[in-house]
Formats: C-alpha cells, structure tokens, sequence
C-alpha cells in the first residue's frame, strides 16, 4: 500500500523503534506506538493559533449549554476531531480528538463546504465514498448541493443521525482573515432528549454567534454569503 519493499519498510521500523516512537513485543514480535507518538498531537494542539483563540469560547459554550462541543478541520474528505468538550449527557464514547469522519455526512463537513467556492465543494464531495450511512444520510450529489445551500442561507449545518443513530449535531464554520472556512464549531445532542426542530431553535443560535467570535477574534468576520461561490 505504502509502495515499500520489506527491506525497506525494516530499516523505518527500526529506526523508528530506536528513536522511542515503537516497541516490539518480545514474545509477539508485534510492533506498537509508544507514547511517545504523542508529542507529534501535542505539538500540533499546542501551537495551533485557531484553537489557542477559540479556547475561551468553547468553555463558556459547554458551560452554558452543557453539551458537547467539538472543533473539527478538513483534511480532504474528511473531517478530523481536534477539540472536544464532552457533555455529562455523551452518548458517542467512541470519539475522540483524532477521530476522521467523512465529510458529506457530517454537521462540520457541511458547515465548511458551503462556504468553499462551489466547484471545490463539488469536487470534494465527488471523491467521497458517498453512501447511506443510516436511513437519515444525505448522499446524493443532487440532495447535498441542496443542504449546501440552505447551510449557506442561514448560517449553520445540521446532521440529525446520518452518521450515528440518537446524534443530532448543528455546525457552523469558523473564518479565517480571508474569509476562508477554516474549521468548524459543532454541538451535539441526544435525539432522545431533543427533538430536531428543539435542538435547532434552541442551540443553533448559540453555535452561530459563539462561531463568529470566534472567527471575530481572529479578524475574520463574514455575514451570511459574504463569500464568493
């Protein structure tokens, strides 16, 4: 997969393994990462300007609604978890910072798409593995240039259960000086608790303006289209 020969990928695992990052089991002779690897995470979290800005916003946010927040980036066609404040009410124990999800599919994948310029946003949905994830997944090219739109008209994305069954999720992007959509902000609640149509009207505004102070703080302050298709 990687296009190395054994000899090859012999020598990286062992230099890896002399630096700290690997270690072999002695009986096994399996190979793992070793704590270590997680200066590389640390590094990126501690440095990242984006997230050291938004620190402040997401406490005040968890606090005041008592959910869980997240900020996720792109990488491609995938969104990857690099914050997380998680609810007394979790229900998803599985995600964590790091964790990729697909872009099409998701509340955040949605929020920054919308405010890309739309012959990107199409290419990348395009290269998607796009399917029907749950019955409530919106896949279809045709059906996700539509949600890009109304995402774009009214300032946030939704995902209610179209990657995980009781998630209903709500997103809005977070801007760079250039107007960019550079991550996104995102709260999670139970269906079991909320209704669609309660956790839209009750937190979606609250995701927007703690989004755009966000983005505010970091000179960056769109309003609703204020970015090129």
């Amino acid at each position: 997969m990687l296009g190395m020969d054994k000899s090859t990928t012999q020598r990286f695992t062992y230099t890896l393994e002399r630096l700290g990052y690997l270690s072999k089991d002695p009986e096994t002779r399996r190979l793992s990462l070793t704590v270590k690897a997680l200066n590389f995470s640390y590094g990126y979290l501690r440095t990242h300007e984006l997230l050291t800005r938004a620190m402040p916003y997401l406490i005040h946010l968890s606090r005041e609604t008592e959910e869980t927040i997240n900020i996720t980036v792109r990488d491609d066609i995938e969104i990857v978890f690099v914050s997380r404040f998680m609810s007394r009410h979790l229900f998803n124990t599985d995600v964590m910072v790091g964790t990729r999800m697909p872009v099409y599919c998701t509340a955040p994948g949605i929020a920054m798409l919308a405010h890309m310029p739309r012959p990107e946003a199409l290419d990348i949905l395009r290269r998607c593995d796009r399917r029907p994830i749950t019955p409530h997944t919106t896949w279809r090219l045709e059906d996700l240039e539509k949600k890009l739109d109304e995402t774009r008209a009214r300032g946030y994305a939704t995902a209610f259960e179209e990657y995980y069954h009781d998630d209903l999720s709500i997103s809005a992007p977070l801007f760079d000086a250039r107007l960019n959509p550079r991550a996104a902000l995102t709260l999670s609640v139970s269906r079991s608790r909320y209704a669609p149509h309660e956790a839209r009207e009750r937190f979606a505004p609250q995701v927007i303006a703690a989004a755009r102070a966000i983005s505010q703080s970091g000179h960056g302050v769109p309003g609703n289209g204020a970015r090129r298709r």
